[in-house]
């Protein structure tokens, strides 16, 4: 099933279980749905029980979970961005993270600062956590997780590259994209098996299958559930794949005016236009 997150317009927000063109409102469970996945429940009960309903075209998406308490990101995890950089392959996970408020949603604006132009973009498959867990051994990951979406972790390179860390350029308000919903496992299926691609403006820039990560998703999970507690809503971005506007010649940047969309097989296209600070 798909789950996501919306602001009617009136302004209040709400959560609920996609079908077709519409949403089931199941806000009257739970007020959000990071809330909702923590009380590891059946949501088809739910769903049964409520004949509220709105048309996707009439709310605005938000971030599947809108205030995860962690964003965990992980870089140079596809040996395609590891080449075409000119890294070493890691032997062990290269972990930064984001802040919730550096998100936003399907068909929302990626804002670019006005302290930079070199604003790229970075299609990635996100995953959602949906119990409490720590020490998870890899062969019980599968069982952690609530599901998958799709991530844009938009980069301000310049500020990216002022140190080793990676934190301040990728922090930047509105500059990440997450959505357009949640696609549970059981619909999803095998991570490994799905295709990713990016496109700016209609034309391809990234395309591969998830099967080239250096660290697989079990992994993943193993290994940040050994440095913190994982929490439902918690999300783990995977990284992203070769083609990035940094290593093109000449580079590419997102600008003012542009669309970039994120697909990934299996869950949909996370869409969004490109606006100017204010």
């Amino acid at each position: 099933m798909k789950l996501m997150s919306f602001r009617h317009r009136n302004g209040s927000t709400g959560w609920g279980m996609v079908e077709g063109e519409e949403v089931i409102d199941l806000t009257a469970f739970a007020p959000d749905l990071k809330s909702f996945l923590a009380l590891d429940t059946e949501i088809e009960l739910h769903a049964a029980a409520t004949q509220r309903h709105h048309a996707l075209q009439d709310i605005a998406f938000l971030p599947p979970i809108a205030k995860p308490d962690k964003i965990i990101c992980v870089g140079l995890n596809y040996l395609l961005h590891i080449l075409e950089g000119g890294r070493p392959t890691p032997t062990q996970p290269t972990i930064f993270t984001r802040f919730a408020d550096s998100q936003v949603g399907h068909l929302q604006p990626i804002v670019r600062p006005h302290v930079s132009e070199r604003l790229d973009f970075e299609g990635e498959l996100a995953v959602v956590i949906g119990k409490t867990c720590r020490h998870v051994p890899r062969a019980e990951a599968a069982s952690m997780i609530a599901g998958y979406s799709c991530y844009n972790d938009g980069s301000v390179r310049d500020w990216q590259r002022h140190t080793t860390q990676f934190t301040p350029g990728k922090n930047f308000p509105a500059t990440g994209a997450f959505g357009p919903w949640l696609v549970t496992p059981d619909e999803f299926g095998d991570p490994a098996k799905a295709t990713l691609e990016t496109r700016l403006n209609g034309d391809v820039m990234q395309s591969t299958t998830v099967d080239d990560l250096v660290f697989d998703v079990p992994m993943l999970i193993e290994y940040c559930s050994t440095f913190t507690n994982l929490e439902p809503g918690d999300i783990i971005i995977t990284g992203t794949t070769g083609g990035v506007g940094a290593y093109r010649e000449p580079p590419v940047w997102m600008k003012p005016g542009d669309v970039v969309e994120v697909e990934i097989s299996g869950i949909g296209v996370l869409r969004n236009p490109i606006a100017q600070e204010v």
